[in-house]
């Protein structure tokens, strides 16, 4: 596949991290973009990317002008986000919107930005990173839950709208993944129950049905693939990423 421009959100760690590396393998020009001027310059220091853009994906002014005028990008991958917890009696709309504003929002409005310029070079690819709780529910996390499954009717909706296009929307939806994400979550239970971190993780792997986390390399390689030619017949679709969970 020829050379690429590609933008990734939250790029500097994690899930995002490891997409970045993997396009920036297959010979594309990467982007990453996060909050920490210093996490993103280590990271492009690392050759996870040729150069980042430091800002907070919540800003909306801030982001559309900054993927406006850095682009155009054949390659928007928005997987910037974050999870809170709280039983439902305590999830107020503060919380609720916070997780819209990270996940849901930050989403659309890249997109809406990117999409022009994918639209002039007659290519794109909007690959949203949600999560198998935008599938189904869990407990405590009802606020992330309804991002997430935001996020997917998102991407549904814009790939109806550009299916006669050369331009693909899909969303990933990975299980209980080895990042940072599943190392706070763990040091939170520790902290509010008592349990050790690691017996935390290890009910977080015992989730999925593999019995393991997936890695974020897992993530990775099937984003990879959707931004191929190959996968150009591929969209609509929130594809699991989650050791058997349907």
């Amino acid at each position: 596949m020829a050379e690429k421009r590609a933008l990734v959100t939250g790029g500097s760690r994690g899930i995002g991290r490891a997409i970045a590396m993997a396009l920036a393998g297959a010979g594309h020009d990467v982007t990453i973009m996060g909050r920490s001027e210093a996490t993103l310059a280590k990271a492009v220091s690392e050759g996870v990317a040729r150069r980042s853009l430091a800002l907070d994906v919540t800003d909306e002014k801030a982001l559309s002008k900054a993927v406006t005028d850095s682009g155009p990008y054949h390659i928007l991958v928005n997987n910037a986000g974050a999870a809170e917890s709280a039983p439902f009696s305590a999830t107020g709309l503060e919380l609720l919107r916070r997780m819209m504003a990270v996940n849901v929002e930050s989403a659309f409005t890249a997109s809406r930005a990117a999409l022009p310029g994918m639209i002039g070079l007659g290519f794109g690819r909007i690959i949203n990173v949600a999560s198998i709780a935008g599938l189904k529910g869990y407990a405590y996390v009802s606020a992330y839950c309804a991002a997430k499954h935001a996020v997917i009717g998102l991407t549904r909706a814009l790939s109806a709208e550009l299916v006669k296009t050369r331009i693909t929307v899909n969303a990933l939806c990975p299980g209980y993944t080895d990042t940072d994400l599943i190392a706070n979550a763990a040091a939170a239970i520790s902290a509010k129950t008592g349990l050790a971190p690691a017996k935390a993780i290890d009910h977080f792997a015992r989730t999925n049905p593999s019995g393991r986390l997936i890695t974020p390399e897992e993530v990775a390689d099937a984003a990879l693939w959707l931004c191929s030619e190959g996968a150009s017949a591929v969209t609509g679709q929130a594809i699991t990423i989650a050791g058997g969970d349907p």
